[in-house]
């Protein structure tokens, strides 16, 4: 079976894992189309942040929810601002962002929580989404990796915060790395290079100060690090430049793009 496959339910289309579905984890990568935007008209945009239209996003997240099996109202959000905070969701946090920005979890981007049947809900246009799945207790975390988070070891500090958190054995980690820029795709500069110590191997020289990056290479290795098996890392293979018209992507798109949702819920156990 493939390490990532496409799905489409009432004409919403998302990718899914079937690791994570085997071990009992609801979650879904939205693709862009049919949808409802101002930005990009007909496409999928779940972000409220980027500036479209509010209710067009607010029935695209709905739309969304019925197609995965969720309920919108307890989508749980964090204002991503490239950094590499982590959060725990607790009751009180449920629903954060799900209808308002305003209410979304503050300066945040990962999320941890061991409570079932709570989407957690992140949004990428070439960053990388990072799923966490503990099979032994359930708990899991949603990492956004673009370069400033993965340099800062976002991924590491978020297996090590369901450690701190729920008890969690890396062992029983799986881990899934979802659509976003490939290196194939990425051309990052010195300025990258110089803040990435210890990740020289996933810069390719091209020469003139320029560097194809490998973000999935990089977040393997910090999951790899944090103690989870290397035959329980998934990585999707979609590169979202090269497939900009399935996913968001804010480099083939030039920045007129909205994004793509990644949801994830812990499971019972």
């Amino acid at each position: 079976m493939k390490d990532f496959v496409i799905r489409n339910k009432n004409n919403i289309w998302y990718g899914i894992f079937p690791a994570l579905e085997r071990a009992g984890f609801i979650h879904a990568c939205s693709c862009r189309l049919h949808g409802d935007s101002a930005i990009v008209p007909g496409t999928l945009n779940l972000a409220l942040h980027v500036g479209d239209d509010m209710e067009m996003v607010l029935h695209n997240r709905k739309a969304f929810a019925e197609a995965v099996g969720v309920e919108a109202s307890c989508f749980t959000t964090c204002q991503q601002i490239h950094g590499s905070k982590v959060v725990q969701v607790t009751e009180d946090l449920i629903g954060s962002g799900a209808f308002d920005f305003a209410t979304t979890v503050s300066e945040t981007d990962a999320l941890i929580t061991n409570i079932p049947n709570v989407p957690l809900l992140l949004f990428y246009a070439d960053c990388v989404p990072v799923l966490l799945a503990d099979t032994e207790t359930g708990a899991i975390g949603l990492v956004h990796a673009g370069w400033r988070g993965t340099v800062a070891h976002i991924t590491f500090k978020t297996v090590a915060a369901m450690v701190e958190a729920f008890g969690t054995n890396p062992q029983h980690l799986l881990a899934a790395i979802g659509p976003s820029i490939g290196s194939c795709c990425y051309e990052v500069d010195d300025v990258v290079r110089e803040q990435a110590k210890g990740y020289e191997e996933f810069f390719l020289d091209k020469g003139d100060g320029k560097y194809q990056l490998d973000l999935w290479g990089m977040n393997s290795k910090q999951l790899k690090e944090a103690g989870v098996s290397a035959e329980n890392i998934v990585v999707s293979g979609v590169c979202t430049n090269d497939n900009y018209r399935l996913f968001c992507s804010y480099r083939a798109e030039q920045g007129k793009t909205g994004r793509m949702g990644v949801c994830l819920c812990a499971a019972t156990r």
